[in-house]
């Protein structure tokens, strides 16, 4: 398993399941030999405990990257993510990436010579699921001697192989990153499918399946491709690369035919798409994905979801219209209500569905950090003192914060139970969770809203998942936290009682801290200055802050009071320690243990 020199790859080949040891696909039938084409990448390190499966989507193939000649027109179809310092660094991990069952670039598939016939299987190949897929892939790490995935990674198609590899197989691998995918095909992306199978039906050339490559149902496939490619694109993306502009002409021409430059655009990449892929594969392929549902077999996605041992990171798209985000979070608050180590990222993109495949920087940050701490789990994390998160010193303006030290951070850490369950909302870069995690031995799970700030958590090993408080806790259970955590971000939030409410539903405790707008500064600076205050616990201009409420220690109780909170313990802080005279006006920060009386609180 030597690596491959100056970026040439080649792609190899093994048959598994061999008579009678075939392998019984999810439909009953019995399907072997099997040969399965694969690549690989970089060196598995001497614990065998380093390699990475890439799962490829509809279209892709064993070739995730490198060249196989320097001829090479193109490398491999994710090569800006997979390499040497890449975002699957090669230098540090051993990648995989096979061909699907019933694909047609060197797997078994309907191409393939049926060995009871000696001719084309067509469509006497067995109908396959997502799940036969990683079947075959499973024989294949078996195979390779690889008892242990330390990652399954892939997006869309290669995303649902991903979770399945989570399910059926929990403890052949360690983690998973799932990016723009479903835990199942929804009614819209079975429709697409639909569409598309029947136009290549309805061509003539396709002749039952039982077609010669050089005169099959090319305008069929092309069209199928053609409505497939549009809903890997956005509205946004179509617009600003294609608009109503015209291709080889400035007037309309008057006639039917392609005019419009989105028109040739989807007409070559129609073309493009006969000469490498196989129509009978596309039926297979899509087939997979709609019978795909993760929760199949189960009482509900929770059920199925309970199985997961391995730590996953979730990515979607904004503009992702395929597989919106919000497939994506089903699967993550599913994990977190199992109480799973999961993290989410919803990534800002106009790329649509293609952007797992073109937000590559992001994506790079998301994954190698992801990585590298599942590989090595004891590393120490960059947000923790003395050392500070690269780019700190330019914070995001969801950010309250922006004085190196903390003294509620500190207080919190000697506040909370040792082998714990934490939510900490508005976890900024993750520095709170990871001290917790070392000094008190938590399992913590972090909440925040700025994109930029979640991925230096997710990249610093710290699971955290993209989400508002504003949109409330409703997909978590009650009391599956021991403590939530909300700390100076009260003063953000838009409804901060609905926030306390919901967690103190999901929590037994909650530890809350806030700047003091009481302070004798702010008073001074408004009575004297006749100006909004700026100080290093309110560092913003009124024309910049994220502020929505001013509030002081006084109206915390009276508010607590008119929801019915319990306040077990207060604590009054300026920046050399705790106040305790006089604390409306002397404290320039609050921090409270809050109760729900009835909670089950301890």
């Amino acid at each position: 398993m030597e690596p491959f020199p100056n970026d040439i790859v080649e792609t190899r080949h093994m048959t598994l399941a061999h008579p009678p040891d075939e392998i019984t696909l999810d439909s009953g039938v019995k399907l072997g030999p099997i040969q399965v084409a694969y690549e690989t990448y970089g060196q598995l390190n001497e614990a065998r405990a380093n390699a990475v499966l890439v799962c490829h989507a509809l279209s892709g193939d064993a070739h995730v990257a490198g060249r196989h000649s320097p001829d090479d027109a193109k490398p491999g179809w994710w090569d800006n993510m997979v390499g040497p310092g890449k975002g699957i660094d090669t230098d540090k991990y051993f990648v995989i990436c096979s061909n699907i069952l019933g694909g047609c670039k060197g797997t078994t598939g309907p191409g393939s010579i049926n060995p009871a016939t000696g001719r084309c299987y067509g469509l006497d190949f067995p109908v396959i699921t997502v799940g036969d897929m990683v079947k075959v892939q499973y024989a294949l790490m078996q195979h390779l001697g690889i008892e242990k995935l330390l990652c399954v990674i892939g997006g869309s198609l290669g995303g649902m192989q991903a979770l399945e590899w989570a399910v059926r197989y929990p403890d052949a691998v360690e983690s998973v990153v799932l990016l723009a995918t479903s835990h199942s095909n929804g009614a819209q992306q079975i429709a697409f499918d639909a569409v598309g199978r029947n136009a290549i039906w309805a061509d003539p050339g396709f002749q039952q399946g039982n077609y010669e490559q050089e005169a099959g149902p090319r305008k069929g496939l092309a069209i199928a491709r053609m409505l497939a490619h549009i809903t890997y694109l956005s509205d946004r993306s179509m617009h600003r690369k294609f608009g109503r502009t015209l291709r080889d002409s400035e007037t309309l021409g008057y006639r039917f035919g392609s005019e419009f430059s989105v028109e040739t655009y989807l007409d070559y990449q129609g073309e493009r798409f006969v000469n490498r892929f196989d129509a009978n594969t596309y039926l297979y392929v899509t087939k997979a994905m709609d019978y795909f549902d993760i929760a199949a077999g189960f009482d509900s996605l929770d059920a199925s979801l309970a199985r997961v041992k391995a730590k996953t990171l979730v990515v979607s798209f904004t503009s992702d219209w395929l597989f919106p985000p919000y497939m994506s979070q089903e699967i993550v608050y599913s994990l977190a209500r199992n109480g799973k180590t999961v993290s989410y990222c919803n990534v800002k993109s106009d790329a649509g569905h293609d952007a797992f495949l073109l937000e590559v920087d992001e994506l790079s940050r998301l994954v190698s950090g992801f990585l590298i701490h599942t590989l090595h789990p004891e590393r120490v994390c960059e947000n923790c003192p003395p050392k500070q998160c690269e780019g700190r010193d330019a914070p995001s303006p969801e950010s309250v914060m922006s004085r190196p030290r903390r003294v509620d951070y500190d207080m919190i850490v000697n506040l909370v139970d040792e082998d714990c369950r934490v939510l900490d909302i508005g976890c900024s870069e993750g520095e709170l969770l990871c001290r917790l995690q070392r000094n008190k031995n938590v399992t913590g799970m972090g909440m925040e809203v700025d994109q930029e700030l979640i991925t230096r958590c997710i990249a610093c090993g710290i699971p955290a998942i993209h989400g508002d408080i504003d949109k409330g806790l409703s997909q978590l259970p009650d009391n599956s936290f021991d403590y939530v955590l909300l700390s100076m971000t009260l003063q953000v939030i838009k409804k901060p009682d609905l926030a306390l409410r919901e967690m103190l539903r999901v929590g037994r405790k909650c530890i809350v801290s806030f700047p003091n707008f009481g302070h004798w500064k702010v008073r001074s600076t408004l009575i004297f200055k006749g100006r909004a205050p700026v100080t290093a616990h309110l560092p913003y201009s009124w024309y910049e802050t994220p502020n929505r409420h001013v509030l002081t220690v006084r109206d915390f109780h009276v508010f607590c009071r008119e929801l019915g909170i319990h306040i077990e313990r207060e604590i009054f802080l300026h920046r050399i320690g705790e106040v305790r005279l006089l604390p409306n006006l002397r404290a320039e920060e609050a921090l409270y243990v809050l109760t729900m009386p009835g909670n089950g609180a301890r």
